[in-house]
């Protein structure tokens, strides 16, 4: 009896089933409060895009913190949903200290960049920015880890959501161009310094 439960506390696969069920339905729940902020929004009489990112206002800096939680309506945040999931998952799978450092660095540029180059009396928000960081992060970290999972996971999320870098042209009225870009730099520049460290401590070992 006690063997069973050693072969099964040390199963590969069960830990791998676990996993990618603890990925899974954090990012449920993280797409949830999104979508429960979205609705909180549609009944309040307070109007929460507005806590959006202003450019080069004081009060604009606070919206780098909560845009990524705001949408202007279901349609938006549907648009955002799917690569969110997906894209959010696949950095879940490594674990939350990655997705927490990915999630505010893209939250950061992304914002940042928005406050600085945004069009005056404009308000940025979305979750569209961490989209992009997302993107971004996982390209970087396939093309910088060297390890064949990395590379594989570039290849298919550049396959499955390439068409997202048309979100960086400034030509697209109504579109962040701006958060799109700070959140893919700051995705990437995570990627890249994350892939570096992890190869440098295999080296180590």
């Amino acid at each position: 009896m006690s063997n069973d439960r050693e072969r099964e506390a040390f199963d590969p696969r069960g830990s791998r089933r676990s996993r990618w069920l603890t990925a899974a339905e954090s990012i449920a729940i993280l797409l949830l409060v999104l979508a429960a902020v979205e609705v909180a929004d549609h009944f309040l009489p307070t109007d929460l895009d507005g806590f959006g990112v202003e450019p080069r206002t004081l009060r604009g800096l606070r919206g780098i913190v909560l845009a990524p939680l705001l949408h202007a309506g279901l349609g938006h945040l549907l648009a955002n949903a799917v690569p969110f999931l997906m894209l959010g998952f696949l950095i879940l799978l490594r674990g939350w200290r990655e997705f927490a450092l990915v999630t505010m660095v893209s939250a950061i540029f992304s914002g940042g960049l928005a406050w600085l180059l945004g069009t005056n009396g404009t308000v940025h928000i979305g979750a569209s920015g961490l989209v992009f960081g997302y993107f971004g992060f996982l390209i970087a970290r396939g093309l910088f880890e060297r390890s064949l999972s990395a590379a594989v996971v570039a290849l298919v999320v550049g396959l499955c959501y390439g068409g997202l870098l048309w979100g960086l042209l400034p030509s697209q009225a109504g579109v962040s161009w701006e958060m799109h870009t700070g959140g893919l730099v700051g995705g990437a520049l995570c990627g890249n310094w994350l892939a570096r460290s992890r190869r440098n401590n295999n080296a180590l070992e």
